[in-house]
Formats: structure tokens, C-alpha cells, sequence
């Protein structure tokens, strides 16, 4: 039975978790070449979700914009207070789906979403800050008190120190060695999927057969997509 703060569809393969996660960053490029903040934007939330998602999803534009030109910690600070406030709620209750991944204008739109929403949206927030993907992973755990299956967002100040861990379940901004009631599985991001071997340390998996196909799918989207814009 699925507690609060548990990620049911965790036994999904890592190849599902990346491609969809792939898919969202690609479309996120775009969209950011594109300035999707536009009042046309607005309006289509607010046909979708009502005035006050369009009022929410500006609130979040502008935490954006007033953090742009704070310090690492205080932006990682902001981004996790914001979406750390949104009710934990289970896929199939709220999307009426087994698994979904919501984009964070869902997300924050419908002001609910269960632990692989708040990383996502927390790790486009934090890229949207400046903040460099490789220095970000979603990462799959194991909540130790809870025996459950959950994901966190990963902030690693440099490619070999421990990260910091923003969760929803513990809302303190943690080194992961000081969250010995996580046990990590799988991290990953735009860039790659890494098999963790202890909390801060993996190996990276090379694409390779279904992720390279994956891989190489996302390029050829990349590029019709940014092509398109370019001849635009």
C-alpha cells in the first residue's frame, strides 16, 4: 500500500525513468529558446486550470527571476521551500494514471503531485537558474523508515563531492551522508544514467542498445525541433 510520501511505480525500468526525463529536457530547451513565459502561456493555464494556477505559474516565473543573481545555497533554499509547499498526492488519484510524470507548470497548476514531480520541477528550476545539469541528478532511493520506493533531487558542488539532498519528505537541505534513511539505487539526468553504489558515488552507464536508440531518438527531436525554430 502506498504511504505519502512513496513513488509506486518505482520497480519501472531505468530505461522508462530516463526517456521520459530526456523527452522533458528536450522540450524544456526549446521551450526556453522559445520565452514560453508569454501572456498566450497564461491564458491556455488558465483556460486549462483555472485563474489561479495562471496566478501560481507566475509566482514561479517570478522566484526565477528574483533569485537569478543569488547565491548557490539560497537559490537551492528558494527552489525547495516553493515546491516543498504543493500536497503529496498519488498518481492514480490525481492523474487517474498508474505512472505520471507531470511537467512542473502541472505541477504547480494543480498545486499536487507525488515525489518524482517535486524533482523535476525543482531540477528545470534550478537549470533555469544557472545552475549546470551535470551538477544536478534525479535520483531513485529507498526510504529506510518508510520501506518505500521515493526520488530526491541531487546537487553535487563538484562532479566527485557528496550532494545535497532536496527532498519532500525531510524538507532540510542535507548532505547524503547525513541522510542515512535514504539508500540510493539509480541517478540520473539529461546527460546520462549513473548506478549508484553508495550515497554520492555511482558508475556511469555508457548508452548503449535501447538507451543509445533513446539517445539518438532525442538528438533527431533536438534537431527538428531546434531546426524548425532556427528557420522560423
Amino acid at each position: 500500500m502506498a504511504t505519502r510520501y512513496a513513488c509506486k511505480n518505482y520497480r519501472r525500468t531505468c530505461i522508462y525513468a530516463l526517456t521520459g526525463l530526456l523527452f522533458s529536457a528536450a522540450s524544456y530547451v526549446v521551450a526556453q529558446q522559445k520565452n514560453i513565459f508569454t501572456p498566450a502561456v497564461y491564458s491556455r493555464v488558465e483556460a486549462l486550470f483555472g485563474k489561479n494556477a495562471s496566478s501560481d505559474v507566475a509566482k514561479w516565473r517570478q522566484l526565477v527571476t528574483n533569485s537569478q543573481n543569488e547565491d548557490i545555497d539560497e537559490k537551492l533554499y528558494q527552489v525547495n521551500r516553493f515546491f516543498n509547499r504543493f500536497e503529496f498526492v498519488d498518481d492514480l488519484k490525481h492523474w487517474r494514471q498508474p505512472d505520471y510524470w507531470a511537467t512542473p507548470i502541472e505541477f504547480i497548476a494543480t498545486g499536487a503531485g507525488d515525489c518524482e514531480d517535486y524533482s523535476i520541477a525543482k531540477y528545470f528550476s534550478l537549470i533555469e537558474l544557472g545552475i549546470p545539469e551535470s551538477q544536478l541528478r534525479l535520483m531513485y532511493v529507498t526510504a529506510l523508515e518508510l520501506n518505500q520506493p521515493h526520488m530526491v533531487l541531487a546537487y553535487y558542488p563538484s562532479p566527485t563531492s557528496i550532494p545535497l539532498v532536496l527532498d519532500n519528505i525531510n524538507r532540510r537541505i542535507l548532505p547524503a551522508n547525513k541522510r542515512r534513511d535514504l539508500a540510493p539505487v539509480y541517478s540520473f539526468n539529461g546527460e546520462g544514467l549513473w548506478a549508484a553504489k553508495s550515497m554520492g558515488t555511482g558508475r556511469k552507464l555508457r548508452g548503449s542498445g535501447p538507451m543509445k536508440m533513446w539517445d539518438d531518438m532525442i538528438d533527431r527531436l533536438n534537431s527538428v525541433m531546434l531546426g524548425d525554430t532556427q528557420e522560423q
